[in-house]
C-alpha cells in the first residue's frame, strides 16, 4: 500500500482564473427570467412569512389569554354559587361582619396567642451603650425574611414599661 499523505497546507494553492470560470456560465433567456422570479417571489413571501408567524404567535397569546379568562368565569361562578346558599352567606356575615343571631352572646379574643409562643419576661433597658456584634444591615434582612416567613404572629415586646393596671373610668 502506498502512503499518501495531504499536502501541506503552507503549501501555494493553484491560482482561479475567474475569467475563465465566469465565462464559462451560459445563461439563456428563460434561467435569466426564471432568476429573476425567484428573486421576486423571495421579496414578496418573506414578508408575508413574516407577518404569517407574527399572526400565529399572536393567536397562541390570545387562545391562551381565552383559556385563563375562561377559568376565572368558572371560578366567578363557582364563588356566586356559594353565595347563593344562604348557609354560606350567614357563615360570611359572622365571620367578616361579626353578625349575632338574636340572643346569641360573642367574645372575641384579642390576644389568641398559645403561652409557650408568648415572650418571656421582658429585659429591662440599659441606660450604658453597647458594641453591636453584628452588622445592622444583616440583622435588618434577618429580622425582615424571618418576618415575613413566620407561621404565627408573636405579640409585641413592650420593653422597660412595666405592667401597670388600667384606670377605671370614673362613673
Amino acid at each position: 500500500m502506498a502512503n499518501k499523505s495531504a499536502p501541506p497546507s503552507h503549501a501555494p494553492r493553484p491560482a482561479v482564473d475567474v475569467r475563465g470560470w465566469l465565462g464559462g456560465i451560459r445563461l439563456s433567456g428563460f434561467m435569466v427570467i426564471m432568476l429573476g422570479l425567484v428573486v421576486l417571489a423571495a421579496f414578496v413571501l418573506v414578508p408575508t412569512l413574516g407577518t404569517y408567524i407574527d399572526q400565529r404567535q399572536q393567536i397562541a397569546a390570545l387562545e391562551e389569554s381565552v383559556e385563563l379568562t375562561q377559568a376565572q368565569v368558572a371560578e366567578l361562578e363557582r364563588e356566586r354559587e356559594r353565595w347563593n346558599d344562604p348557609a354560606y352567606i350567614t357563615t360570611q356575615a359572622r365571620e367578616r361582619l361579626y353578625y349575632v343571631k338574636p340572643g346569641e352572646i360573642v367574645y372575641l379574643v384579642d390576644d389568641d396567642l398559645d403561652p409557650v409562643e408568648r415572650p418571656a419576661e421582658e429585659v429591662a433597658v440599659s441606660d450604658t451603650l453597647q458594641q453591636a456584634e453584628a452588622d445592622w444591615m444583616t440583622q435588618l434582612v434577618r429580622s425582615v425574611i424571618s418576618s415575613g416567613t413566620a407561621s404565627t404572629a408573636k405579640a409585641p415586646l413592650t420593653i422597660g414599661v412595666p405592667d401597670e393596671p388600667t384606670p377605671s373610668p370614673t362613673p
